[in-house]
C-alpha cells in the first residue's frame, strides 16, 4: 500500500523526470592536478570549484594531518560552548588582513553565513535589495529576515537607484546584496557604482565574494580587484566561502569588530552550531597563507579561462567561470555526456539553479589545468558545434 508521502514524491519525480530535470549523485574520486574518477574512468575536471588546487597541496595536507593527530577529529560542541581552537583565531585574522577588514568571523559553510549574518543584521522592519542573480543562500537569508526584499535586474546600477529611490525613505534600515562574482555567469559586480549608491542612500553593503577570493586581486578578492583599477569601493561586509579556492570548507564574514562582536551575539548560525574541526581549520590557515604569498598561483585560473575564451572567440573571461549557454536542457546534458566520453568532466547547470531557457555547461579553470587540455577541449567545443 503506498502512502501519501510515497504518492507525493514519485508524483513529483515524475515531472522531474519530464523536463529532464532529475538530478542524481554519482560517486567520483577527485585526484591531483585535476583528475577524477568516476565508473572505472578517469577524466579532467572543468567543473571543480577547487581554483588553486590547494584541497590536494602537500603543505595544506600535511598542516590538516599534524593537527587531526594531536587534537582529533570533531571540534565536539558550538564555538560558545567548548571554545576557539587556537586556528579559529589565526584564521579570522588571516582572512580580516586579506580582505582589509578589522576583523572575521568563520561559520560552519557559505550557506549558514548567509543564513545567519542577513536576519542579524535586518528585520521585518527593514528593507534588503539584491541583484537578482543573487545566490539561493543570500535569497535564504534574506527570507528568513522577514524584510522586504526588492530585486535589481542583474548588475544594473541605475535599476539599483531607481529601486533604492522608490523604496529606501520607507524604512530605518537598509541592506543591499550581491555577488562579487556571479558563480553561474562568472561576470563581476559593478561594486564601485554599488559602493557609490550605497554611500547615497545610507544602505549597508554586502557582497558573497565565494568566486572571488584566491582567484582576484591578487587572491585578495573582488574588492581589491576593483580598487586595484582604481576605484574607490568601501564594502563594509565580505562574506565568501573557504571551500573554494582555498580547498576546504566553511564559510566568513569580514566586517568591523563591532559587527563581529554582534554577529558573535546573535548569529544563529554561529551560536547553534557545532564549530569547524580543528583539522579543517589548520587546513585553510595554510592554504589563506598561499594565497597571500603566492600572487603568481592566485593569478592562474583567470589566465587558463582566458585562453579557453581566446580560443573559441568568446567575450574575455573575467573570472575563473566561463558558461557556455545552450538553452535547452536536453542539449546540455547530452553535451555532458559526450565530454565525459572524451575524458572531460563539464557538468550540465539547469533550472532552477539557472533561469529557464539558459540551460548551459559551466566551465571553471583552476591553476593546474594544462594549457594542452584546454586546447583539446576548446577543438571539442568547436567540433560538437556548442559556440556559436
Amino acid at each position: 500500500m503506498v502512502n501519501s508521502l510515497e504518492a507525493m514524491v514519485a508524483g513529483k519525480l515524475k515531472k522531474i523526470d519530464a523536463q529532464n530535470l532529475r538530478r542524481g549523485l554519482k560517486p567520483t574520486e577527485r585526484f591531483d592536478h585535476a583528475v577524477v574518477c568516476r565508473g572505472g574512468k578517469k577524466a579532467i575536471s572543468f567543473c571543480c570549484n577547487d581554483y588553486l588546487n590547494l584541497s590536494t597541496h602537500p603543505a595544506v595536507k600535511e598542516a590538516s594531518k599534524v593537527v587531526l593527530e594531536n587534537f582529533g577529529l570533531g571540534s565536539g560542541a558550538s564555538r560558545l560552548v567548548t571554545g576557539n581552537t587556537p586556528f579559529n583565531g589565526r584564521v579570522e585574522q588571516r582572512l580580516a588582513r586579506l580582505k582589509g577588514s578589522e576583523s572575521a568571523l568563520v561559520f560552519g559553510s557559505g550557506y549558514l553565513a548567509n543564513m545567519g549574518v542577513i536576519p542579524a543584521l535586518i528585520g521585518p522592519n527593514d528593507l534588503i535589495v539584491m541583484d537578482e542573480l543573487s545566490h539561493a543562500c543570500m535569497y535564504g537569508g534574506a527570507q528568513l529576515s522577514g524584510a522586504k526584499i526588492v530585486l535589481f535586474k542583474h548588475n544594473d546600477p541605475s535599476d539599483c537607484q531607481s529601486r533604492l529611490a522608490e523604496h529606501r525613505k520607507n524604512y530605518e534600515r537598509c541592506l543591499m546584496l550581491t555577488e562579487g562574482v556571479f558563480s553561474m555567469d562568472g561576470d563581476l559586480a559593478p561594486l564601485a557604482d554599488l559602493s557609490d549608491l550605497a554611500k547615497e542612500f545610507d544602505a549597508w553593503l554586502m557582497t558573497d565574494d565565494a568566486h572571488g577570493l584566491g582567484v582576484l586581486g591578487d587572491g585578495r578578492g573582488t574588492v581589491a580587484h576593483w580598487n586595484g583599477k582604481g576605484c574607490n569601493v568601501d564594502v563594509p561586509l565580505q562574506m565568501g566561502t573557504l571551500s573554494k579556492a582555498v580547498g576546504a570548507y566553511g564559510g566568513y564574514i569580514c566586517a568591523s569588530q563591532k559587527v563581529i562582536d554582534f554577529l558573535v551575539n546573535r548569529a544563529r548560525t554561529v551560536i547553534f552550531t557545532t564549530g569547524l574541526p580543528p583539522a579543517v581549520l589548520a587546513g585553510v590557515d595554510k592554504a589563506l597563507e598561499i594565497i597571500e604569498t603566492d600572487k603568481k598561483l592566485a593569478n592562474q585560473p583567470v589566465e587558463k579561462a582566458k585562453l579557453f575564451t581566446s580560443l573559441l572567440g568568446l567575450p574575455d573571461a573575467q573570472s575563473s567561470i566561463v558558461p557556455v549557454v545552450l538553452g535547452d536542457e536536453e542539449r546540455a546534458l547530452k553535451a555532458s555526456a559526450q565530454l565525459e566520453k572524451e575524458g572531460f568532466l563539464i557538468t550540465a547547470i539547469r533550472p532552477p539553479t539557472v533561469p529557464a531557457g539558459t540551460a548551459r555547461l559551466r566551465l571553471t579553470f583552476c591553476a593546474e589545468h594544462k594549457e594542452e587540455d584546454i586546447h583539446r577541449l576548446a577543438s571539442l567545443f568547436k567540433t560538437m558545434e556548442l559556440v556559436a
